[in-house]
């Protein structure tokens, strides 16, 4: 069963979403995916995952230099 977490970011474009994108493919499995909403004040990254380890992308966005935190429900 998919989890579905969601992380505030400091991510604010398309350049910086296409930045991130290798490295949040190299973390996701089959069928499972990931999207950004920079238009909300948060610029919310969603992952559905079949693994919920919020500290797995918190650190790969966090090392390539943007905030990352997930929020709670």
């Amino acid at each position: 069963m998919k989890s579905v977490l969601v992380f505030k970011t400091s991510v604010t474009s398309k350049s910086e979403v296409n930045k991130l994108q290798p490295t949040l493919n190299q973390l996701m499995h089959k069928n499972e995916r990931w999207n950004f909403d920079l238009e909300d004040c948060d610029h919310i990254l969603r992952v559905e995952t079949l693994d919920p380890k919020p500290e797995k992308f918190i650190t790969v966005i966090k090392r390539e230099g943007y905030f990352c935190e997930e929020l709670e429900d």
